[in-house]
């Protein structure tokens, strides 16, 4: 059994944020809420995603999984307005997600999870040096960096965080002292990233008020962060060889 009711505007934010990278992914029910993790098809990134039971109107849930894809549901999550809820119900006999948006009510019709790539393990990594900034702050370096390159060097040192982008003509640095950083955990970190990976990631990040990102040496990137009080996103992000 699955009955919720959830804030339209959040459940797309949530939604969004993992289909960047992925279409299709399994969740994983509970009394706790919704959750899962998906890799993209390159293997360069991974997603997971949690949105805490505390994050819905109403939640009524037994242990399960559904298969959903989320081009399909963001269609449908599209039509809602500002301020409206979604009420979400699982059919299980017919294996459909009724979805009711005001007036509007649709029938989802859900992928067989078994037919759906296996979760990914996400490594247990100890990444040296963390920082913290508002999630706006990260997309606006991105957005500028994409004007130069298809890449991106993100660093830690001891004076804060810098990003550097180099083209074949232009190229861009960014710096912010640990000062104006909302925090920070100083430790040796330099990697290139895709900006690709970056930008799309960013357009979920830019609606959290703070973001961390976790780095070290020719390591992966860990971003973290939260939509609202309930909902947990965590990125990471496998770093390009630097060419000499």
């Amino acid at each position: 059994m699955f009955k919720a009711v959830i804030n339209a505007e959040t459940l797309r934010d949530a939604i969004d944020s993992v289909s960047s990278l992925v279409d299709e992914v399994k969740f994983s029910i509970s009394e706790n809420g919704l959750e899962l993790k998906a890799v993209d098809p390159a293997n360069v990134a991974m997603v997971s995603l949690k949105i805490g039971s505390d994050a819905f109107e109403y939640f009524k849930a037994d242990q399960g999984e559904i298969g959903v894809d989320l081009v399909r549901l963001s269609d449908v999550l599209s039509m809602a307005d500002r301020g409206e809820n979604v009420q979400l119900e699982l059919d299980e006999e017919s294996h459909k997600l009724k979805i009711g948006v005001g007036s509007l009510s649709y029938t989802l019709s859900l992928i067989d999870p078994t037919a759906i790539r296996k979760e990914p393990r996400i490594p247990d990594l100890d990444l040296p040096a963390h920082v913290t900034l508002p999630g706006g702050e990260l997309r606006r370096a991105v957005k500028a960096a994409e004007k130069v390159s298809d890449h991106v060097i993100l660093g830690v040192s001891d004076e804060g965080f810098y990003m550097e982008a180099k083209g074949d003509i232009d190229s861009l640095k960014l710096k912010i002292p640990s000062t104006e950083l909302l925090g920070m955990k100083p430790g040796e970190a330099r990697s290139l990233f895709s900006l690709d990976y970056l930008q799309d990631m960013s357009k979920s990040i830019s609606k959290a008020g703070e973001v961390t990102l976790e780095m070290g040496i020719d390591y992966p990137l860990r971003v973290t962060f939260k939509l609202g009080q309930s909902v947990d996103i965590n990125y990471l992000l496998a770093p390009r060889i630097e060419q000499e």
